[in-house]
């Protein structure tokens, strides 16, 4: 019998385990997995392990190394989530590229990056990145790429880690499931949150600003995807980052709720490194509110629990935010030994963290650079050409957008430049293949490239989106002008002597356009589409602003 009802009061741990067979055995497993019962269920995984071991069952055994991994991951234990990890991946690789194993090597390439082994870390989300490309999954190949964004942002790059995480979207677009809009709204919502604390104190403190209201539109989005999928941990993270960023934006009121639900759910389950973030989190509120007394006590509390732990398996991150929030709560209440200890403390974590993430950024770019010069120049030019480029209509296609948006879009944020995209849908061109053939329906695609060519600037990236859709990017453009221009393009295009390639032939196209911010790939596009559906919706043949 298998539990039932509320999963808090049901057994999963049969009271006699020594009859009970594997394959049950794996089921109560992964049910403890849904249902967020960690202790049970990494007790089940690691009998499931040995015994599976011992009776030479290796599918089962590499099923349970991964639940190992996956139990001691939310728990918190990462050095020992990586070592059953790779003992996992030992038994895991004979067998061949799997799902099971892309997904082993994300979350062991988040726990190395975490503690700081980011060669470690990278290692793993490349070999994940490739194991994708081998099954020919675009889904896995997203959340992989995810996974490596991730990686650069434990290494002090959030912008890198941006442009990895806007290209996963851009390969999912609208089809992304629950999963994985939590997986990259959550990820881009730390990385606005990273990419806030280094520019606060620069010299462009509305830049920040920004960095944060993004940071919140994220948080906002994630919040009922997340709801939605049901992982506890999912929604006690897009909780926890909801109520961090009202937290950095001084609204205490909203950010208070939120902290202590997701540090209640936290606490119920066993999620430790997500608890002590919070509560450290909530004490970082109380000084907010000038409460020092009370924070300089959780803060103290906290530490003493943390102290109990083998520094090395304590993320340095949070590490050095406990030593910052108790020099501010010690400073409040004029207690001079803490607070220097404290300070002095945070200040030697940081520049221990800086200095092993410019090592790291360092031996990636070298290793980069080594396996570039060990390429033929020439021969690598023209097959990045031809990587980048759409055969049929020579315009750029999405490998060619995924390398070229992020970076514009990076600088119109920085700078608070304009930028636009318009998504052209060439309507009925379904229609026009079935009736005039499949060649005719190449030679309107060709023609209307060129049409687009010749009614935009060299500036422009011009990007074939789709089979029957174009994507124009207009940097440095507001939404006015850039609706003049697509006006301009539309009214060439229903102009144009469509029959001479085929009697009766008509061409219009439904365009849709949308202006950045946001500051996302896939954000930006998707609201440009929900235009086109509307320009559709009333009566094709138009532009619509989104």
């Amino acid at each position: 019998m298998f539990p039932t009802g509320d999963p808090s009061s049901d057994p999963i741990l049969p009271e006699a385990l020594d009859g009970v067979p594997l394959g049950e055995l794996l089921e109560r497993a992964r049910l403890a997995q849904q249902q967020a019962r960690l202790a049970d269920g990494v007790a089940l995984a690691d009998l499931i392990w040995d015994r599976a071991d011992a009776e030479g069952f290796i599918n089962e055994q590499a099923e349970a190394g991964k639940l190992r991994s996956f139990f001691r991951l939310r728990m918190g234990d990462l050095p020992g989530m990586l070592d059953v990890g790779e003992r996992a991946l030992r038994l895991m690789r004979p067998l061949g590229a799997s799902p099971a194993m892309c997904e082993l090597l994300r979350w062991m390439s988040l726990a190395a990056c975490e503690l700081g082994a980011y060669e470690q870390g990278l290692a793993c989300a490349h070999e994940a990145l490739k194991l994708a490309g081998e099954l020919g999954d675009v889904r896995l190949h997203a959340v992989a790429l995810n996974g490596l964004g991730a990686c650069f942002e434990r290494m002090g790059d959030p912008w890198q880690a941006e442009r990895l995480m806007s290209e996963a979207a851009g390969l999912l677009r609208t089809n992304a499931t629950p999963f994985e809009r939590v997986v990259t709204l959550t990820n881009l919502c730390t990385v606005s949150i990273g990419a806030y604390h280094l520019q606060r104190d620069g010299a462009a403190p509305e830049q920040a600003t920004r960095t944060l209201e993004r940071a919140l539109e994220l948080a906002r989005e994630a919040r009922p995807h997340s709801l939605q999928l049901g992982d506890r941990y999912g929604i006690a993270l897009t909780a926890s980052n909801f109520g961090e960023v009202l937290l950095l934006m001084g609204r205490l009121d909203e950010a208070e709720p939120l902290l202590i639900e997701s540090r209640d759910e936290c606490e119920r389950v066993g999620f430790r490194l997500l608890d002590w973030r919070l509560r450290c989190m909530l004490a970082e509120l109380q000084l907010a509110r000038g409460q020092s007394t009370a924070a300089w006590e959780q803060l103290q509390a906290l530490s003493a629990e943390t102290e109990h732990v083998m520094p090395g398996d304590v993320p340095l991150f949070l590490r050095v935010r406990l030593h910052q929030a108790s020099y501010r709560a010690a400073k409040a209440l004029a207690l001079l030994g803490p607070s220097l200890f404290h300070l002095e403390q945070a200040r030697t974590l940081e520049r221990r963290r800086a200095v092993s993430q410019l090592m790291a950024q360092s031996q990636y770019f070298v290793s980069r650079m080594e396996a570039e010069f060990a390429t033929d120049p020439a021969s690598l030019a023209a097959r990045d050409a031809a990587e980048f480029k759409d055969p049929l209509t020579g315009l750029g296609n999405r490998r060619c957008l995924e390398a070229r948006l992020p970076p514009l879009l990076r600088t119109a944020e920085q700078e608070d430049r304009p930028l636009t995209v318009a998504l052209i849908d060439a309507d009925g061109l379904r229609n026009i293949n079935e009736r005039h053939g499949s060649e005719i329906g190449d030679r309107v695609l060709q023609e209307l490239a060129e049409l687009l060519r010749e009614n935009t600037r060299g500036s422009d990236l011009l990007l074939r989106w789709s089979g029957e859709e174009f994507l124009v990017v207009f940097p440095d453009t507001i939404a006015d002008r850039g609706f003049e221009v697509c006006e301009r393009i539309r009214a060439s295009v229903s102009v144009h002597p469509w029959h001479e390639l085929a009697p009766g032939l008509d061409v219009t196209l439904s365009m849709g356009l949308a202006s950045a911010p946001p500051y996302a790939t896939d954000l930006l596009i998707a609201r440009a589409n929900d235009a086109v559906e509307r320009a559709k919706h009333l009566g094709r043949n138009r532009v619509a602003l989104a």
